[in-house]
Order: structure tokens, then sequence, then C-alpha cells
């Protein structure tokens, strides 16, 4: 196992603890495995990518059979039992069936007998397990209980976002070991991004092999002490707003062409960083307002290539299919973004009373393109003022219902808004979320239903 484990370091930074642990409960398959175990974290911590490596190299160095299935792809039962029994299928010569749990386990019992399961272990692991809840009542206390229901040396490892007790019933389930993956912190984020230095390195010296001069200048440029610099500028825009690590190293590869094009040029030096942060904020904020989005242009800072942005937010936010009052809901999360929350009365109360205007606060509030707050990003709120912005800004009366709490949901599941904290603890209040998307695509939302967004943000009064 600690080969296994020498192997998997390399691949996951920041992960050997959790690496460790995983060799340490499924070790040899001649000893006994744990009957279940539960890893969970947000999306983007690894933990797919971890346990399909973990699985492949079980199978590759030890007399081991594993099986990975996705529960969203299992929508019925039977499906789900059928995909176990062909990955772990001893003698693959006839296809096995199974219609039922009873069958399921029958077949595994089989396998207790023959000589080959003794000295074999097993190791099933899956994904999204969270969506056994919706399927047969048996099939999420079986699977935990496998082990001791067919004898066999059989682990089940099950992944999700949510914690183990949202899986808890009137009927109970057996204990598991719980591993949590937290996100990755700031330092860890940029070390995990700058393994990827050689690829990038790789991937440009390709791409500028037909320039000599700038082939050249790019090769004494892109050291480690270069490209960390950059992921240290590119973190302190990104990372308050998002985590997903695969998401950011994404987003970092496209920004770090249009990082290298003054160097490149000759322009400014390798070492400038000041200069090399002016030419890059930009961008950087253009694709902050268009991360998640996956559209193809997003970077350039020229007037030509901003209208091809433009185009494509516009056609994005008008082919989104969002429901009547989530269109609201999405319009009143980004003024609550962008908006201090002591500004609300003035904005949305009718009556709000006269303010008077003095020297120090009209210079106070004198906008600069720096300080304006849709271009320093969104900020967090609460759901008690998400909703009470949406009721301000709706003009018909409509009722506070788990229908229209559940819309909040469905704009963090599409990555439009974000939680900040508090996500466990939605209903009591207590939860602060941001807005993701940036103002061009809010606009256009706005005149799909008819609002004048801009009149309601303070940077534009």
């Amino acid at each position: 196992m600690e080969a296994i484990c020498g192997a998997l370091e390399p691949l996951f930074p920041c992960r050997e603890v959790t690496i460790n642990t995983l060799g340490e409960l499924i070790g040899d398959p001649r000893e006994a495995y744990p009957s279940a175990i539960y890893l969970f974290g947000h999306s983007g911590t690894g933990k797919t990518a971890l346990t399909r490596a973990f699985l492949k190299e079980c199978t590759n160095r030890q007399n081991v059979r594993t099986a990975h299935l996705n529960a969203i792809e299992c929508y019925t039962t039977k499906i789900m039992l059928e995909i176990l029994l062909d990955s772990l299928e001893l003698d693959k010569a006839d296809p096995v069936k199974a219609d039922n749990m009873l069958e399921f386990l029958e077949q595994l019992r089989r396998w207790h007998g023959v000589p080959e399961a003794h000295s074999q272990g097993f190791l099933i692991a899956v994904d999204n397990a969270e969506r056994l809840r919706d399927m047969d009542a048996n099939v999420l206390p079986v699977l935990l209980r496998l082990q001791q229901l067919t004898s066999l040396n059989l682990c089940v490892i099950l992944l999700s976002q949510l914690p183990f007790e949202k899986f808890y019933n009137k009927t109970g389930l057996s204990e598991v070991i719980s591993l949590h993956l937290a996100q990755y912190n700031k330092m860890e984020t940029q070390r995990i991004l700058g393994s990827d230095f050689v690829q990038v390195r790789s991937q440009l010296i390709k791409k500028l092999a037909k320039d000599n001069r700038q082939l050249g200048i790019f090769k004494e440029a892109m050291t480690e002490d270069f490209y960390n610099n950059y992921l240290n500028i590119f973190l302190s825009v990104f990372y308050k707003a998002c985590r997903d690590v695969p998401e950011l190293q994404l987003t970092a590869r496209k920004c770090f062409s249009i990082y290298l094009e003054p160097v490149l040029d000759g322009t400014v030096e390798a070492n400038d960083i000041s200069r090399l942060w002016r030419h890059i904020a930009g961008p950087l904020r253009s694709a902050l307002t268009q991360i998640y989005m996956r559209i193809e242009k997003p970077l350039e800072d020229t007037e030509g290539s901003a209208s091809i942005e433009d185009q494509s937010v516009r056609r994005l936010a008008q082919s989104l299919e969002l429901p009547y009052y989530a269109k609201y809901l999405l319009i009143a999360a980004f003024l609550a973004s962008h908006n201090a929350a002591n500004q609300d009365k003035r904005l949305f109360v009718k009556h709000h009373g006269k303010q008077r205007k003095r020297m120090q606060t009209v210079n106070a509030k004198a906008k600069t393109s720096d300080k304006m707050s849709t271009t320093l990003g969104p900020k967090s709120f609460s759901i008690d003022r998400l909703l009470a912005i949406f009721y301000a800004i709706l003009e018909e009366k409509v009722g506070l219902t788990c229908n229209l709490l559940s819309q909040i949901s469905t704009l963090v599941h599409l990555k439009l808004l974000g939680y900040v904290s508090g996500e466990q603890n939605i209903m009591d209040g207590s939860a602060r979320l941001q807005c993701t998307v940036g103002l061009e695509f809010v606009l256009q939302i706005g005149k799909v239903v008819g609002f004048n967004v801009r009149q309601y943000l303070c940077d534009f009064m």
C-alpha cells in the first residue's frame, strides 16, 4: 500500500493526508476492509479523481476487483446493480442479471464459495451518493452492510457533497468512516496550479515554434518564479469568487497568454511585475464576470473583442431559460452584491426622506472606474436582504412559498449564485451568498423582464 500512496501523492498535491488515511483503511486485500467509507466535500476538491486513481492503482498492484459508478446515471436500481455485477464479476463468460437487491446479494454470496474470492478484495465506489436516497428504501442500508451480508472482503466508498447526517432516516443507518476533503486554501491552490508549469510551458513552446525571436524570449522569461508571480496575481482576483480548482486551472491558462503578450513583444521586462499587473488587470476582471460560462473569447482588452465578448454574454443571457421569479431573484442578488446595505432604503423605499449633501459626502461618493462596486467584484449578502430587495423590485404581490425558496437553490446549482458561508443553514437565514454573474449578463436578464437594472445601482447614480 505504501507503493500505491507513493504513486498517488505527486498526482494529488495537498491531499497526502487523505491518501495515507485511505491507504491505512484499505490495506492488503488479505486483511479485512472496513464495510463503508464516506468521502465528502465541495465540488472541485478532488473526490472523484482521487478515488478513480486509487481504485486503478489497487487493481494494477493488488488482487482487487473494483467498480466505479455515478449514481446520476443509474435512474433505476436494476441498472446500478447490473453495472456493479458486471464490473466485479470473477468470470465474465456469461452476463449476470439482477432485477432486485435480493438477487444481487445471492450472486455475491455465490462468489464467496469460489476459492479465488477468499484472497481477493472488492472495492465499490459510488459517486453522487446523495442520489441513493431517491432509490428504493433498501438500497443505501444494504450497500452500507454489504460486507456483512455477503461475507466477502468488500468495501463501499460513497462520494458526496453533503455530510453524512443528511442521509439519516427513521429506520437508521449503519455507522461509516467519514473523511472530509476540505476546500484548498490560497497557498494550496497556488501549489496545485503551479504543478501545471511544465505542461503549460511545453504547450506554449509548440505554439511559438514558428517565431524564433519570441520563442527565445519566452524560454528565457518562462521560469517557475515568473509563473508563480502570475498565479499570485491571478488568485488575488479569483480566489474569493471561485475555489473550484478545475475551473481556476482552465481560466488561468486562458489568461496567461495575455499576461505574456507584452513580454513577448519586448515592451515590458519579465521582472516588471507592476506593469504586467496593469496590463492583465482588465482582462482578469472581464474573465471574473464570465467564470463557469465557457465563453470562447472573453479576455482580449480591445474594442473589437469587447464587442465579441458582449455579444457572447447577450446570447447566453437570452438563451438561459429561467422561471420568471428566478430572473427577478437573480437581479435582486446582483443588486445586493453590488450595492452597500446602507443604501437599500434610499434605493428601494419610495418615501425615504431627504438626504443633505455635504462636500465630504460628495467627495467620498465621487466614483472612479477602480472604485466602482461593479468593478471591484461581488460582496456577500444574507437571504433576508435578498428577499427584501426581491419584493421591493417586483411590482406584483407574491407569497413566500417553498417553490420560491427552491429557486434560490436552482440559481446556486447553475453557478449563478455562490455560497460564502452557512450553506447548511439556509432556512434560519444565517447563510450568506454572492452573485457570480457580471453587469452585462444581468442587464440582458433585466431587458427580458422589462426591468432597468442601472436605475438601482449606486455606481450609476
